[in-house]
């Protein structure tokens, strides 16, 4: 598995998770993947995704707040 080079966007603590209840989280990846922290919904939604979207057995859905990737918009690379 690659290693992660850096968070993007703000800390959970820097966005107010103080207890670490909440705390989604993006990460850029050595091998230029992301990885994302957040809650799986994989059984509310995966009937529900478009019938052009599809999902691996070994992938899931998660959700992370707008907060999150809002404030990492500005790390996320161009290319």
């Amino acid at each position: 598995m690659s290693q992660i080079i850096r968070r993007l966007g703000a800390s959970p603590r820097d966005r107010g998770s103080t207890n670490g209840g909440t705390c989604p989280d993006i990460f850029e990846l050595a091998d230029g993947s992301f990885a994302i922290i957040g809650t799986d919904v994989t059984d509310s939604l995966d009937s529900r995704l478009p019938a052009d979207a599809a999902r691996a057995d070994y992938e899931r859905i998660v959700v992370i707040t707008r907060e999150t990737l809002i404030r990492a918009k500005a790390d996320i690379p161009e290319a």
